[in-house]
């Protein structure tokens, strides 16, 4: 079951800042929730560790369009499968709305659950939030781990 996910949020911080953060990959784990490690491996290729539906998975990204400041596109290459968009747009005084919208594949009963379930929503929101934070202050205590 092919599951959809569409999640935005307002940051406050100019479109460039809240493009730049975002395609520094290496920094999820400081703010997604499941995410253990992300490192690039060549330059539009992603490596991803991290849990689903409280299993450990490793998967490979491919980055398929990149508009600096504007959105940003990934496909997985193989493991878990996945792909999704990011996009910017500038709202003016320094406010940023970022969009994001993924398409997740299930691989296990579990994993089918969750998305039925609405979790995977309910993460997606939250690692939003917990962007928002850190974008607003990348300096500030380590709260922003989920």
């Amino acid at each position: 079951m092919t599951k959809t996910v569409e999640e935005s949020i307002t940051v406050d911080v100019p479109v460039e800042s809240a493009y730049e953060a975002w395609t520094a990959f290496e920094e999820f784990p400081r703010f997604m929730t499941g995410v253990d490690e992300v490192r690039h491996e060549g330059s539009n290729q992603l490596h991803w560790k991290g849990r689903i539906a409280g299993r450990q998975k490793e998967w490979e990204a491919r980055i398929v369009e990149d508009e600096p400041g504007q959105r940003v596109a990934w496909e997985s290459v193989a493991g878990a499968q996945n792909n999704g968009t990011v996009e910017f747009e500038d709202l003016g005084g320094f406010r940023t709305e970022v969009n994001l919208r993924m398409v997740i594949e299930p691989e296990s009963t579990i994993e089918d659950i969750a998305a039925w379930l609405g979790l995977i929503e309910n993460r997606v929101e939250k690692d939003l939030e917990n962007f928002k934070a850190y974008v607003e202050d990348p300096g500030g205590p380590e709260e922003h781990e989920g």
